[in-house]
């Protein structure tokens, strides 16, 4: 081990708060020979993740709006850069480990599908169980490097894993809590980010005025975008506990009940709606088009590193597609009737 990494962990330990996750006891799947580097392991999965096509694919998947004419929308990777950046200011006034966080941050949704939450939900239709943060995990794991994956370590791919939320709260959890406080701070300021950027967002494309938001959200979290997320980030710093065992990343009851509402209002208005636009429907026609073409074409899928199903590998190959791709793609295989929402 490099003396410089050495330092590094050394100084982690002296900095960190008592319950912050340490470089030094980072695990991975595959064990790797020791690598001659000034990087800690989590340094190095932010890295490998960083230089993934995945990675550089979200800079053309749908956040909210589906492929937009519009260059100021977030897509999938602002979406990806503003939630990491949340967490690290997060983690830095907590004093966990910021690499592990931006590791988890940037690598949570790499898994996500063409046309967001949308042609999620279509391509979950034709392959029931369908979530992207497991196809995340199976990105990291399977499908990077020609099917060799990434061999993240197991703390990073833990808060891929169980970064997903359900709609209903805040509170909840569709994966379970991550096991590390780093990933519980991924999974709040994930929730922290898209829904004030998304809520911006709308704005921005006129579905609803500021005037609309509920008065209890504007009371409690404030009326700017900044301010919102300020709000929610302090209440966070000041609720967590990072000294106790078992420790939590929390918001007090008050701010979580604001951001519930905040969630709700964006269902009902942004959500929703954009979900019965025809624009989203023929999205979920492409997505669901494709799926029963390559059933119908399994020669034309990449060639396979392993064993997987056909039903996986049609799913591993739309879920990688970007818009553009996607839309492409089926504007060549079908009539111009056949994607009619």
């Amino acid at each position: 081990m490099s003396s410089a990494r050495t330092q590094w962990e050394t100084q982690e330990d002296r900095l960190l708060a008592p319950l912050a996750t340490r470089s030094a006891g980072a695990t991975r799947e595959q064990p790797e020979a020791e690598a001659l580097t000034i990087r800690t392991e989590f340094q190095r999965d932010r890295d490998r993740i960083t230089h993934s096509k995945s990675f550089r694919r979200l800079m053309h998947k749908t956040q909210v709006f589906i492929a937009p004419r519009e260059d100021h929308y977030r897509t999938r990777l602002t979406h990806t850069l503003e939630v990491t950046q949340i967490a690290r200011t997060i983690g830095r006034a907590l004093r966990l480990n910021e690499d592990l966080i931006e590791a988890i941050g940037l690598g949570h949704d790499l898994g996500h599908t063409p046309f967001g939450h949308a042609g999620e939900a279509a391509l979950a239709e034709m392959y029931p169980g369908f979530r992207h943060n497991e196809q995340s995990l199976r990105v990291v794991d399977h499908l990077e490097r020609h099917g060799a994956g990434l061999n993240l370590t197991s703390q990073v791919r833990d808060g891929i894993l169980r970064h997903s939320k359900p709609r209903a709260s805040l509170a909840g959890n569709v994966s379970g809590i991550p096991a590390t406080l780093e990933g519980q701070v991924v999974k709040i300021s994930d929730s922290i980010a898209y829904m004030n950027h998304d809520l911006d967002d709308a704005i921005e494309a006129g579905l609803i005025t500021a005037a609309d938001i509920p008065q209890q959200v504007n009371h409690v979290l404030g009326t700017r975008h900044a301010s919102r997320i300020n709000t929610l980030v302090m209440d966070v710093i000041a609720s967590s506990n990072v000294t106790t065992a078992p420790g939590t990343i929390a918001m007090s009851p008050e701010m979580r009940s604001a951001a519930d509402e905040l969630r709700a209002f964006l269902f009902e208005r942004v959500y929703d709606p954009l979900n019965r636009l025809p624009e989203t429907l023929r999205a979920q026609t492409i997505v669901r088009s494709l799926y029963t073409w390559y059933q119908a074409h399994p020669d034309a899928l990449p060639a396979s590193t392993g064993d997987d199903p056909l039903e996986r590998r049609i799913v591993d190959r739309i879920a990688s597609m970007t818009d553009r791709f996607a839309i492409d793609l089926a504007e060549r295989l079908f009539e111009p009737r056949i994607l009619a929402p």
